[in-house]
């Protein structure tokens, strides 16, 4: 970001697949932010308690302490008139409301950093974080590791069985992959094999119909 002259707030966005390091920038930022003296606050979404529940933690293990929100709104129903830096984590989960809520926040003369993931298990734009690029002053695109082939991966791949379209987890549940290895029907495939698994078999049915 280039120097910002004046009482001038913005957003700063940072999206990209699971597994891209979207936290752990967002940790990094928000403690440069510490050290000069600047007053944060930071927020996640009460669903996302995956690794801890008062704080954001990353994939590699790197943790600072947040205050959970049930959606955009309450952030700023919690923000302090004398905060300067405010970090939202997993901005995806939050609903249409916190791109509003960013840009108010901006308008106070606030520096707003947000992550998010801006496709979802299907490759298709994840609501509301388009809407939220829009308005940013700057956007960062973070790349992951394909877990199938090593290249940079864009992707974030469902392992199990749902069409829902949030469902929180990590490893196991997900893993990057890249534009070629990505296979947005995976999850509906095994949904398909998990219900073919739980019918009974045709010799089980003529025996239920003789009983």
């Amino acid at each position: 970001m280039d120097i910002v002259k004046g009482n001038m707030g913005w957003i700063e966005v940072i999206v990209g697949p699971m597994f891209s390091g979207k936290s752990e920038e967002l940790i990094r930022r928000l403690r440069r932010a510490e050290i000069g003296r600047q007053r944060v606050q930071i927020f996640k979404p009460v669903i996302d308690q995956r690794y801890a529940k008062n704080g954001i933690v990353s994939h590699s293990g790197l943790e600072i302490a947040s205050e959970l929100v049930h959606g955009g709104t309450e952030i700023l129903e919690k923000v302090a008139p004398r905060t300067e830096v405010i970090g939202v984590d997993e901005a995806q989960f939050l609903g249409e409301s916190i791109v509003d809520v960013c840009s108010r926040l901006a308008e106070l003369g606030k520096r707003v950093i947000v992550t998010g993931l801006d496709t979802d298990f299907m490759g298709r734009p994840f609501e509301p974080m388009p809407r939220l690029l829009a308005v940013a002053e700057e956007i960062t695109k973070l790349l992951a590791i394909c877990m199938r082939c090593g290249n940079p991966a864009v992707h974030t791949q469902r392992l199990v069985a749902s069409e829902e379209l949030i469902v929180v987890g990590a490893g196991g549940m997900y893993e990057a992959r890249c534009r070629r290895c990505f296979e947005p029907q995976l999850a509906q495939q095994k949904l398909e094999e998990k219900a073919k698994l739980t019918q009974p078999s045709g010799a089980a049915k003529v025996r239920s119909a003789a009983s």
